[in-house]
């Protein structure tokens, strides 16, 4: 099924902000919280736990897309049912702390019985960060072909950030900028940068290839939801200044060959 149009025209322009509320987040007074701060910031759409309860709340008081996230395809296919905008196969950090490590073959299996189950929706599959580079290609190569929509990478878990260092914000982000600027050269689909990603790293995570970027893991650093809202804010005007700054550079260089295709003829 065709991406929510909000979201397939933030693909397009490579501007995806991707709110993640937390796939273990059942607190619905938290998530709604969290959600009135993204939307007012501006994020393209949210990320909850797949639970239809949580589902129904959220979509009875947000404006924004939502995506459910599990590793239970019945639950997906519930809150599909309930209206969930989009479906995601994962996301796979509360797993990896309770030493649960899934296969690109469990990976696959799972996204292909929730194609099957739900051949018109939306769907998104996260890429484990444990393959390796060449595992993680394939698989979203394959997942590509069932006709999944859209795929997510990630990298180290990282709860604690530093978003004040530069040099932490970008270790934290290397793994999931790696895997990005690979899967977003080997795929036609948009690519998801996720884990680690802040403000600083969201412009790199852009020019890597990536469609946009999914943030979550520094809402326990703030204390307020203005502070959160700001930085989602910031986030995104980082990346849709990297994006005008790419255009600028490719028109620049458009006109200038050109010009010299113009002064030698």
């Amino acid at each position: 099924m065709p991406l929510h149009d909000c979201i397939k025209k933030a693909c397009n322009r490579k501007q995806v902000l991707k709110t993640i509320i937390g796939i273990d987040n059942f607190n619905i007074s938290n998530s709604i919280d969290k959600i009135e701060a993204a939307d007012i910031a501006g994020s393209t759409y949210i990320d909850i736990a797949a639970n239809i309860d949580l589902l129904k709340e959220i979509k009875s008081v947000a404006s924004l897309p939502v995506c459910v996230s599990s590793i239970s395809m019945q639950e997906l296919h519930n809150c599909y049912n309930a209206g969930a905008d989009m479906l995601e196969v994962g996301n796979f950090d509360i797993f990896y702390r309770k030493h649960i490590y899934l296969s690109s073959q469990e990976v696959f299996a799972m996204a292909k019985d929730l194609k099957y189950r739900v051949p018109n929706a939306s769907i998104c599959v996260t890429i484990p960060h444990i393959l390796t580079i060449e595992r993680q290609l394939l698989l979203a190569q394959r997942l590509e072909d069932i006709g999944v929509d859209m795929v997510q990478t990630e990298g180290c878990a990282t709860k604690a950030m530093n978003l004040s260092s530069i040099s932490y914000s970008i270790k934290s982000a290397s793994a999931t900028l790696a895997s990005a600027s690979v899967l977003s050269a080997g795929l036609t689909i948009p690519v998801i940068a996720s884990s680690g990603i802040s403000s600083l790293t969201a412009p790199m995570a852009i020019s890597c290839g990536a469609a946009g970027v999914g943030i979550g893991s520094f809402f326990n650093t703030f204390q307020s939801n203005l502070e959160l809202s700001k930085e989602i804010y910031e986030t995104i005007n980082s990346i849709k200044a990297n994006y005008y700054s790419e255009q600028a550079l490719t028109n620049y260089i458009f006109r200038k060959d050109a010009k010299d295709l113009l002064v030698s003829v």
